[in-house]
């Protein structure tokens, strides 16, 4: 059963295109298109809001974790770091899916947003207290955490709100301006931090910012009709009992999610397209801090790499916001599959040459192409996801989904960390990473020209499908 929100009003050809005529995308056009849903410009603005007050956390926990001036960050303080605020929630993440299945989605997005703030004013007072150990990373975890939570609910109620046929475009919009907002939010911090010379006490007035943007985000859902964005159930299913029914019934739901996902070999593999972008781009990220704090501003101080580290956010921001312009245009004249595979491919081509280098112009490149490329990948893989799981799955697959983001991301950073000297200049590392992609793009090619092959007897295979939906 879909919303009518789900369906297409216009007749359309094969793959979601309008009979008879051709249209080309840009992406001003492509958000025009979708702000004509009223619903969608809602949920388009709650996402807006809340990604902003990210950028500004992100700011100001950065800043104060591995730009303070009372100390160098090394590689396995760094990886700690990563691992503390990302890999807990991200193993429980599943679970948060299962809910997203069960509760509403509009409600989840109203409390999760302004339970998140009173964690975030909990965090601030830490930090202006001076504090940077357990007590600061479990506020920070609650944080974050809550906002998995919170960003799973925007990407399972995307498609109550926009067309099937709007899906490509909607994906390419919404997060991607999402992480422009959270990008500028950022460099706000970033500035404040520079200008004021980052003291504790501007970090922890850059997190309550971010509070108070994640309580206005909860006002803008809270506009949006209670039973809109899902989920869906057949008439006559059973609804969630007690709580130990309801522990029962999240570990049964992530069983079936784990056995629904194994069996869709798109979905699957998009997946791990996903996973093998983030282990190597955690590599590169911790790389990059150490570089820019203890290799080419080692003798210039704190706040002299932290804002030249601002140049390169900016240069990443800019490769993030063109990948919106470029995927709708690509994903018309190639199968998603066959774009995230060349896409990993291009990491290879950037990385390999230009990080051997380690020169900050060569670093600027690589940051803008590495996060064009991921976004790029980001919106496919969205995209498969919701063409083709069910809206009864949707939820712990997009839990999957984060948890594959966030635990190969600490994983890469994690392992690299053994190797990594210092100052993260290493040419082996840079080498490694480019045959990574080299080889992640072949697999993934490779697979899918497989799962092509075995379905060519059979009908229902994702993989051809989403081939033929974007063609």
């Amino acid at each position: 059963m879909s919303s009518p929100a789900e369906r297409n009003t216009e007749p359309t050809a094969p793959g979601g295109k309008p009979p008879g005529r051709a249209r080309r995308s840009s992406f001003l056009s492509d958000l025009r298109i979708v702000l004509v849903e009223r619903n969608f410009r809602r949920l388009f603005a709650t996402r807006l809001v809340s990604q902003t007050g990210d950028g500004l956390f992100t700011a100001g926990l950065g800043g104060y974790v591995f730009f303070n001036s009372a100390n160098f960050p090394n590689p396995v303080s760094g990886a700690v770091a990563f691992a503390v605020l990302y890999l807990p929630y991200s193993l429980v993440g599943p679970f948060a899916g299962v809910f997203i299945d069960r509760w509403s989605r509009r409600q989840i997005l109203v409390w999760s947003a302004l339970i998140r703030s009173s964690f975030v004013v909990l965090t601030a007072g830490l930090m202006a207290s001076g504090e940077l150990g357990v007590p600061l990373y479990a506020g920070v975890l609650a944080v974050l955490g809550v906002n998995r939570f919170f960003l799973s609910a925007l990407s399972a109620a995307l498609p109550h709100v926009v067309p099937d046929g709007k899906l490509v475009m909607a994906n390419s919009v919404s997060p991607t301006a999402g992480g422009i907002m959270a990008i500028i939010g950022g460099l706000i911090g970033l500035g404040v931090h520079v200008a004021t010379g980052g003291g504790r006490g501007e970090y922890a007035l850059t997190l309550l910012a971010a509070g108070c943007c994640y309580v206005v985000a909860s006002l803008v859902a809270a506009t949006i009709r209670r039973d809109l964005l899902g989920p869906n159930h057949d008439i006559g299913e059973q609804r969630p009992g007690r709580v130990l029914d309801e522990i029962g019934a999240v570990t049964a739901g992530l069983a079936a999610g784990a056995r629904y996902l194994w069996r869709r070999r798109g979905p699957a593999a998009a997946l791990g397209a996903i996973g093998a972008n983030r282990l190597l781009y955690g590599i590169l990220f911790l790389m990059s801090l150490l570089l820019y704090r203890n290799y080419f501003y080692r003798g210039a101080g704190a706040n002299a790499a932290l804002g030249h580290y601002a140049v390169l956010t900016i240069a990443s921001g800019i490769g993030y916001a063109a990948a919106a312009l470029v995927t709708p245009q690509a994903t018309r004249r190639l199968a998603k599959p066959a774009w995230i595979a060349l896409l990993l491919i291009a990491g290879a081509v950037v990385v390999g040459p230009l990080g051997q280098t380690f020169e900050q112009a060569a670093f600027l490149a690589i940051g803008f192409c590495l996060s064009l490329t991921g976004q790029s990948m980001a919106i496919c893989a969205t995209t498969i996801l919701q063409e083709q799981v069910e809206d009864g799955y949707r939820g712990r697959v997009f839990s999957f989904y984060d948890m594959t983001f966030n635990v190969t991301f600490v994983l890469g950073a994690v392992v690299s960390a053994v190797f990594m000297p210092e100052t993260g200049k290493s040419q082996a590392i840079i080498g490694l990473v480019a045959v990574g992609y080299a080889l992640a793009g072949a697999g993934y090619w490779l697979l899918g020209r497989q799962a092509s092959g075995s379905a060519a007897s059979g009908p229902g295979s994702p993989w051809p499908a989403a081939q033929r939906s974007s063609s």
